[in-house]
């Protein structure tokens, strides 16, 4: 999940999550994110089967902003 400089939130899925900040933050990533840049990584989970992972995206993508926030305050970056 990255935070936009509008303070929205974006979530999505990536196997590069490094590339994926890149590509979104050069304007060629999502359309909802290419005007709301540049982006920061906020929160991010690793699993290992790709269903798994695109499943906890869509539950997320339909949380209201107060339910992500509170993900994002739990979040303790690590290395990537």
């Amino acid at each position: 999940m990255v935070r936009c400089k509008d303070n929205s939130l974006y979530t999505g899925f990536t196997t590069d999550l490094l590339h994926r900040l890149q590509i979104h933050n050069q304007g060629k990533g999502a359309k909802y994110t290419r005007a709301r840049r540049p982006v920061h990584l906020v929160w991010y989970q690793e699993f290992l089967t790709e269903h798994d992972a695109r499943s906890l995206e869509a539950q997320i993508k339909n949380w209201k902003k107060k339910e992500k926030e509170k993900l994002v305050a739990t979040f303790q970056e690590g290395t990537l």
